[in-house]
């Protein structure tokens, strides 16, 4: 079975890792701020903070916007269930902006619309996930506008697009955004184990976060109520999170990091591959906006001649782990629960009707790459 997706580890990865197991610190040491100052530098950010998951930074994020009941976030529907599911867990409701029907990406027509029908009924969101779908970046220039306009903030859901680029700045340097969200699982471009990580311009932000991932406790004497008893003591300010990266798994990533430009080179070579090797098939395949570099997370074709579960069942019988990314938000029972239905976005849900992400990772050979299109060539007749 070819997966769709594949994590590389080398004997340098391994080491690193070895290394930190033979070290004094597990967790809280070293090497997580030491992973935090290659993502800062790589990003063009001032700050980075490294957690548990990407589902734990989103929710962080949102915390440190005082995101909170009576509130409201707009997303994507066409995203993982974590881009939404922050704004529930502060208590705050969500909505969603369907997608552009090119890129799949949240479509700043559409959300320059909803905003002036949500103004008239003076139920603005106060903040906006916006998801870079597949490793393309968002128009985030007319996002960014659209924030200053109606006052909402912005948080980039890069968990796909790390090594991406908009215009002339690499995702993640937050030049229209509050903060920057990058995921590090196994499928990812990049891999922790398990892990995300936060990118901000912004110091209060970037305290706020280190604070909220390990309890909402602080050992700097500035930020405390009262007068510190001794070197021992400790402050618990608000309520926070134990939502800490381990010094294991920063390593790992330090370690990947120094072959992210390798990896994105070679994800790029294998989607301009599939593009011409696929030419000629009643498919749609993806396309990227003018001035932007996708980090090709995915490579998404659909469908136009063949029915996808068909489609999708034929490849997976002749060895090939496609997947589909992904089922629309609002369509899943918890969302439908909250009032959504079929229809309602309805880009997205054709989108979806049509999509299957084909192999792609760093590691797929020129010769796997073949035997995926063979598969599909066969799959269509």
């Amino acid at each position: 079975m070819i997966p769709y997706g594949r994590q590389s580890i080398s004997a340098e990865d391994i080491a690193a890792v070895d290394a930190v197991l033979r070290s004094d610190f597990l967790t809280q040491g070293p090497a997580v701020p030491a992973f935090e100052s290659v993502l800062a530098s790589y990003c063009g950010a001032r700050h980075a903070v490294a957690v548990n998951s990407a589902t734990s930074a989103l929710h962080m994020a949102c915390l440190a916007l005082d995101l909170g009941p009576g509130d409201l976030l707009w997303t994507s529907p066409n995203t993982f269930v974590a881009s939404a599911n922050c704004a529930l867990y502060c208590g705050a409701d969500v909505d969603f902006v369907d997608v552009d029907p090119r890129s799949y990406n949240l479509c700043p027509q559409r959300l320059a619309e909803k905003l002036e029908r949500a103004k008239a009924r003076g139920r603005l969101p106060k903040v906006v996930v916006a998801v870079h779908f597949s490793g393309q970046s968002c128009d985030m220039s007319a996002i960014g506008e659209l924030s200053r306009r109606y006052g909402f903030a912005v948080i980039e859901d890069a968990s796909h697009a790390i090594g991406a680029r908009y215009g002339d700045a690499p995702v993640g340097n937050c030049g229209h955004s509050r903060m920057t969200v990058f995921s590090f699982h196994p499928v990812k471009i990049v891999t922790t184990a398990e892990g995300g990580l936060i990118t901000t311009q912004d110091d209060a932000l970037a305290q706020r976060l280190q604070r909220l991932r390990s309890h909402g406790i602080t050992r700097d004497p500035a930020q405390m109520e009262d007068a510190p008893e001794g070197p021992w003591y400790y402050q618990q300010v608000e309520l926070g999170y134990n939502y800490r990266m381990t010094d294991m798994q920063a390593a790992l990533g330090s370690s990947q990091m120094t072959r992210l430009d390798a990896f994105i080179a070679r994800r790029r070579a294998l989607a301009a591959r599939y593009d011409r090797l696929l030419a000629d098939l009643p498919l749609v395949l993806p396309a990227q906006a003018n001035g932007q570099e996708s980090a090709w997370h995915l490579y998404v074709v659909q469908s136009t001649a063949v029915p996808r579960a068909s489609l999708f069942e034929r490849l997976r019988a002749a060895g090939i782990g496609v997947n589909v990314h992904y089922i629309p938000v609002h369509l899943q029972p918890h969302y439908r629960r909250l009032g959504f239905k079929p229809g309602d976005f309805p880009q997205a849900e054709a989108y979806y009707s049509r999509a299957v992400s084909l192999p792609m990772y760093a590691g797929l050979s020129d010769e796997q790459q073949d035997h995926v299109v063979t598969a599909l060539r066969d799959a269509l007749r």
